[in-house]
């Protein structure tokens, strides 16, 4: 998207600034003290060639030196790779769309400004001010700096190439005098000369046949043909014989029958049956296990069955032989437990020597340091332990015991106000750290880091490495214990593990 731009930009009427330099928006409440200062901002990134991102930078930089009044009403967006880097603030919006959906950021969802990176491939950018009008199809924005509500950027209609001009016919005057002029359909093609052929044929060449004459001839007469007649039999072939008939028969004729006649019903036939087969002899009856036995063998001694219960199927079920199984009682128990020890989650893992929990996967116990022999250990489900401590540059300790949401105004986070995570105020003076902008997330044993799609990204220094390494936007990274991480520009926090 960087090297296409925004692709046909069209202004939305208004009483706002609108630009479009160097491939970079901005709009702006023409009434705010910092709006000179962001039209600055916004040359100084088109002349460095800076992205989207430096762009949101450099803004959030001037609304961090003005924030002793109101939030200012602006909004700006730039290019960054096939996505798009956007921040607005105040009364200001944005909306941008992919092909997986919208994107709106709204500068009152925040108390200072809102940023997003938007890594999808960016098919249409709308930066408004209030009271923003629609767009005339017809209107197109070049670039500079006009009056107006808004702009919106169409990477769906790009800008048609300029086609090479075509070739017209020169005008009469361009034409050479001449002292007439000939029409091109009257013009006679040049007769043809005759090839000349020696009067004997060649070796390799078939002898010349005469060829139809030239110029028009006069049509032939016409011939008189007599009616069509079919032809003849050969006299060689057999006679023909006739078609086969049938001879000829009178028409059946059914027998005569008496008409028919109703007899009484009382001397009405019976209808035929058809003979029944010999029946099969009778089962042998065996005594049910609840009738008692015959006294003797005779017929006389034989009594009809007497059920001395219910039916087979509301019998009771059989009494258990024992006590039920211990994984039976596991909702039960997991929930006892969960009740005892509160909002810990239960995750599998093995105890030391000395009774610590620990995770089963490491070697030795993060308390005691014994080591763990996984022979002889037999997992369970227990209450998971603090998984260590988040230290902040200035100090900070977050204690890692739930999900945390790092941010310039994380309070109002979806995430914090559904009780999914706590919130972690995290600011910078260059405005580098967004509204939303990174979730430390736990799951089990492990500790992960989630941008939320922050505009200026971030980075982590796995322990004894010298460089730092962008994490993707909204994906997991699991982070081991030592890393350093940098949130925005300026601010880092380091993961220690040590519960002993």
């Amino acid at each position: 998207m960087s090297g296409q731009g925004f692709g046909v930009v069209r202004p939305l009427p208004g009483n706002g600034l609108v630009a479009y330099v160097g491939g970079l928006l901005l709009v702006c409440d023409s009434a705010e003290s910092a709006a000179d200062d962001l039209l600055e901002a916004l040359r100084e990134t088109a002349a460095a060639g800076g992205d989207g991102r430096a762009l949101a930078r450099r803004a959030a930089q001037v609304l961090a030196a003005n924030m002793a009044g109101d939030p200012t009403t602006c909004a700006v967006a730039g290019p960054v790779g096939d996505g798009v880097a956007v921040l607005v603030s105040g009364s200001a919006a944005a909306t941008i769309g992919t092909a997986a959906g919208e994107t709106r950021l709204a500068g009152s969802d925040s108390l200072t400004w809102a940023d997003r990176l938007v890594t999808s491939t960016v098919e249409r950018v709308e930066l408004s001010l209030p009271g923003a009008g629609s767009p005339h199809p017809a209107v197109r924005f070049e670039g500079g700096i006009v009056h107006g509500g808004g702009l919106i950027g169409d990477l769906t209609d790009q800008p048609a190439a300029s086609a090479p001009a075509a070739q017209s016919r020169p005008l009469t005057s361009e034409m050479p005098a001449t002292a007439f002029h000939l029409e091109a359909d009257l013009i006679q093609p040049p007769a043809q000369q005759p090839v000349e052929r020696p009067p004997y044929p060649l070796a390799d060449q078939p002898p010349i046949q005469p060829g139809p004459p030239s110029g028009p001839q006069p049509a032939p007469p016409a011939v008189e043909q007599p009616p069509y007649q079919p032809p003849e039999q050969p006299p060689y072939l057999p006679p023909q014989e006739p078609a086969y008939q049938p001879p000829h028969e009178s028409p059946f004729q059914a027998p005569h029958e008496p008409p028919f006649q109703q007899e009484p019903a009382f001397h009405q036939e019976a209808p035929y049956q058809q003979e029944q087969p010999p029946p099969l002899p009778e089962p042998q009856q065996f005594p049910s296990y609840d009738e008692p036995p015959p006294a003797g063998n005779g017929a006389g001694d034989q009594q009809a069955p007497q059920h001395l219960g219910p039916p087979d199927h509301f019998d009771p079920a059989p009494p258990l032989l024992g006590p039920p199984d211990h994984f039976d009682q596991g909702p039960p128990q997991q929930e006892q437990q969960q009740a005892e020890h509160g909002d810990r989650p239960l995750v599998y893992g093995v105890d030391c020597k000395n009774d610590h929990f620990n995770d089963p996967r490491v070697p030795y116990c993060a308390v005691c340091g014994i080591a763990l022999v996984q022979r002889t250990l037999v997992p369970y489900k227990g209450p998971r332990p603090s998984l260590g401590v988040l230290i902040l540059d200035d100090g900070t300790a977050l204690p890692l015991e739930s999900d945390y949401l790092l941010g310039r105004d994380p309070e109002r986070a979806p995430e914090v106000a559904g009780g999914n995570a706590r919130p972690a105020k995290v600011t910078s003076p260059d405005g580098s750290v967004s509204r939303r902008h990174l979730r430390v997330a736990l799951d089990g044993w492990d500790v992960n880091l989630v941008d939320l799609g922050s505009v200026n990204g971030t980075q982590i220094q796995p322990p004894g490495d010298p460089n730092f390494y962008d994490i993707p936007p909204n994906e997991p990274v699991t982070i081991a214990p030592g890393t350093t991480v940098r949130v925005g520009v300026s601010r880092t926090l380091r993961f220690e593990a040590h519960r002993g």
